[in-house]
């Protein structure tokens, strides 16, 4: 599944780069959020994805910090 490689991989990351990586996923969907305002977003499904992405990473964050 693409999931769990993605959840995989995650782990392998030290902390300084998970946290680089939800910084850009934190811009990505904010982007996301400015085009959908702005009726420019074709698939709305990807604010979705990205929501679950970052809480992937701040998941593997906290299993990094026990």
């Amino acid at each position: 599944m693409k999931n769990k490689t993605y959840i995989d991989e995650l782990r392998l990351k030290s902390a300084a780069e998970l946290n680089e990586e939800l910084v850009a996923q934190k811009k990505e969907l904010f982007n996301l959020r400015f085009q959908n305002a702005t009726n420019q977003l074709d698939n709305t499904a990807r604010i979705k994805d990205v929501r679950r992405n970052i809480a992937r990473i701040q998941t593997a964050l906290v299993e990094k910090a026990e």
